[in-house]
């Protein structure tokens, strides 16, 4: 896949924008706050329907205005498909409107038309921060690519709000209780098995990369922590054990009012040699394990559906020393389509297309 038109209006900075990237590598190099990282927002949302940046997606309307549109042509298996996603702001709040082709589809039709892979300097918190972050990793990349896992997540998150309410109530009505944890169990399932079989995929290309990046002297390890452990990767082994550990959760569910059992409170493991990351690891090894798992994720992406997606790295370079940044360069150099911002482009650079970000304005280099 890749993205052959970008058009922009009063998005970000953006009064109007229009560019054609080329593929394999299109770098954007200017001073921070000129505009860079608002173009791989815009391109994200193109893929995700959603910012990676805020929360409160009115954020992206150019101040002063009420409506910011972003629309792309990418080019995919079946030939070229026209994108878009409008943000506006009512007196009602923000509103999104997705388009494929020049038609309103809803958000779950326009997911993942235009995959994408994202790194920004916030993942380093995939090392150090939250399961959360870990979790939300996988969500992203597994609604993109399977319309079936988005349904369940939708449907468990759904239950799981009900069962909260439910168990913050006054008076909790067994039987509703009973159907909420079904429904949990039917879901939760589906989520646990793609989580597991993605990450076992994501943990082989992630070693892979990030030992070529390391001379061979570390080793990467990513491992899936589900909430709810199972001895096979079955969907039989899973309710069992799932519906077990609600059994002896139960009581403490009713006592601190909260739903203490499933995949929302699953986690992913990094090592390098065996030490957790998180705990041990330089501010240098937790980014190049990071990007090794960003490109993991590309790579399973890519062989999973037969078609590349999007890749877009937001400030790569920061503490990469020579050597890695080189190994990373010539490991994206061979992707379809890449979108890199830098303050600065690096030494024996010759291999992407280069534009000058100043001011929201993009010139490109010679």
């Amino acid at each position: 896949m890749r993205l052959i038109r970008l058009s922009l209006a009063n998005f970000r900075n953006y009064i109007e924008l229009e560019i054609e990237p080329s593929a394999g590598l299109n770098v954007f190099v200017g001073a921070n706050a000129q505009g860079k990282s608002n173009l791989l927002e815009a391109i994200a949302m193109l893929g995700t329907g959603k910012s990676f940046r805020t929360a409160n997606e009115g954020d992206v309307i150019r101040n002063g205005m009420q409506l910011a549109t972003i629309t792309g042509d990418a080019e995919v298996r079946a030939g070229v498909v026209r994108l878009s996603c409008t943000v506006s702001t009512t007196a009602r709040g923000t509103r999104k409107l997705y388009g494929i082709n020049g038609q309103g589809v809803q958000y779950a039709s326009f997911l993942g038309r235009a995959r994408v892979v994202t790194f920004i300097p916030a993942d380093l918190h995939l090392v150090s921060g939250s399961p959360a972050g870990r979790r939300g990793m996988l969500n992203t990349a597994l609604a993109q690519e399977q319309p079936l896992y988005y349904r369940e997540l939708a449907r468990y998150r759904k239950t799981l709000q009900q069962k909260n309410a439910l168990l913050r109530s006054e008076s909790i009505d067994d039987d509703l209780l009973a159907i909420y944890n079904r429904t949990l169990i039917d879901s939760g399932t589906a989520l646990m098995l793609a989580r597991n079989h993605f990450t076992m995929a994501l943990a082989d290309a992630a070693r892979n990369v990030h030992a070529m990046w390391s001379g061979g002297t570390e080793s990467l390890e990513i491992r899936y922590a589900p909430n709810v452990a199972f001895e096979l990767p079955t969907a039989d082994a899973i309710v069992a054990a799932f519906s077990d550990r609600l059994r002896e959760r139960a009581e403490a569910e009713r006592v601190r009012k909260a739903s203490l059992v499933g995949p929302h409170r699953d986690d992913l493991h990094l090592n390098v040699n065996g030490i957790a990351l998180s705990a041990y690891g330089s501010q240098g090894q937790q980014r190049t394990a990071v990007l090794a798992l960003k490109v993991a994720e590309y790579t399973v992406m890519r062989e999973r559906s037969g078609e590349a997606p999007l890749l877009l790295l937001d400030d790569v370079f920061s503490e990469l020393d020579a050597a890695r940044a080189r190994a990373f360069l010539d490991e994206i150099g061979t992707f379809e389509q890449v979108f890199v911002t830098t303050t600065q482009v690096p030494a024996h650079f010759d291999v992407a297309r280069v534009w000058n970000v100043d001011h929201a304005t993009l010139v490109e280099a010679a």
